[in-house]
């Protein structure tokens, strides 16, 4: 009997199943991350209203304002598509999901020197996939550490119940909602190398701190993905994608919304 082939190992697939994350490597040749880092350096340049937009004037107070994160760039760049519908990692989470996946969220962050972080939360608080769950994708442009502000993630919470979010520091984080670890989990930093691709659970509590380096940006291209066998998901996130880059319509789920509401009401979206 042939077996068929898998993108993960054995020992990979039950790591994620039991911390709810998963560090996997060589997902991206060198010039695919150099292709990447130079379309979101032409996009860091431009406004593109409801997508990007940045204060191309702001003061170095608020790097965040100068940086913010792309919304759906995928909705706008073909680059950016196609690395949302990028082959390696689509096999991966067909082998987490143990079926098809559906692309539903591409962002980037630039995350430069000074800028706050993203206070702990559950990602499918937002999605909200049901019935299955959403899978995060998420690929270090550049290394990311405790110094540059890398993820935190909160092991084995991916088994955790969706919960209401409490309000974030606003002076640490740059979006509003907060959710307190159990008290028998403890945060570690998920470290990784340039290309390295971090996959997680949409329970999984997960955030970062500040970036306190003065020279390091921590570049970030982050994708959502949902089980096709998914019968809604929240509105905002509609259309989703077949890794053919056909359109999938799934039902829209009322009780999800934009993922992370910013802040600062003034902030740019």
């Amino acid at each position: 009997m042939t077996s068929i082939p898998t993108a993960i190992t054995a020992d990979q697939k039950s790591q994620f199943e039991n911390e709810g994350f998963l560090i996997v490597k060589g997902l991206f040749e060198a010039e695919q991350l150099k292709e990447i880092e130079r379309t979101f350096e032409e996009i860091s340049h431009r406004t593109i209203p409801g997508y990007f937009m940045p204060d191309l004037n702001a003061a170095a107070s608020d790097p965040l304002k100068r940086y913010p994160r792309v919304m759906h760039p995928h909705r706008f760049n073909e680059t950016a598509k196609s690395y949302m519908l990028h082959k390696p990692v689509l096999d991966v989470l067909r082998d987490l999901y143990e079926e098809e996946p559906l692309a539903a969220q591409s962002m980037f962050y630039y995350k430069p020197p000074g800028s706050r972080g993203q206070a702990l939360h559950q990602d499918n608080f937002y999605l909200r996939v049901e019935p299955g769950n959403c899978i995060a994708a998420w690929t270090a442009v550049d290394a990311a550490d405790e110094d540059n502000g890398g993820l935190l993630v909160v092991p084995k919470t991916n088994g955790y119940d969706i919960v209401c979010p409490d309000k974030a520091d606003e002076n640490e984080s740059f979006t509003t909602h907060y959710v307190k670890p159990p008290k028998d989990r403890k945060v570690v930093p998920a470290v990784m190398a340039k290309g390295d691709v971090l996959f997680f659970n949409g329970n999984l509590i997960h955030g970062s701190y500040r970036n306190k380096t003065k020279d390091r940006f921590r570049r970030a291209f982050i994708c959502h993905y949902a089980n096709a066998s998914a019968a809604s998901i929240a509105a905002h996130y509609r259309p989703l994608f077949r890794a053919d880059g056909s359109e999938v319509m799934l039902d829209a789920n009322p009780a999800g919304g934009p993922c992370g509401v910013l802040n600062d009401s003034a902030y740019p979206h």
